[in-house]
């Protein structure tokens, strides 16, 4: 356990986790305020990327390697969930050029 360790190193963990928290809370304002479909889906895989950094540096700090297994598993769902958003924002943006397309023709 690293709780026992020398001291620069739980001060450097401190304000890693200070930091990745401040992080977390920025990514959620940009969540929430948009604008646009591709800036939420940039938000929400930026949120991904703090939470398995936050789990790695929980292991470091504990001692404990099932935060790693943790981490892992939320990198893998993360990768998942934003090849799916970007489909899903490729697929609408498509439908609404058709659409446009319509209303432009004769």
């Amino acid at each position: 356990m690293i709780a026992n360790g020398p001291e620069f190193l739980l001060v450097a963990i401190d304000i890693t986790f200070v930091m990745v928290i401040l992080a977390v809370l920025l990514a959620f304002i940009r969540l929430a305020r948009g604008p646009s479909l591709p800036d939420r889906v940039v938000a929400l895989d930026m949120m991904t990327i703090l939470i398995v950094a936050f789990c790695g540096l929980f292991a470091l700090f504990s001692g404990d390697s099932a935060f790693l297994d943790v981490a892992i598993v939320m990198a893998l769902i993360g990768f998942l969930a934003t090849v799916a958003l970007a489909r899903f924002a490729e697929r609408r943006q498509a439908i609404d050029d058709e659409k446009d397309e319509e209303r432009t023709d004769p």
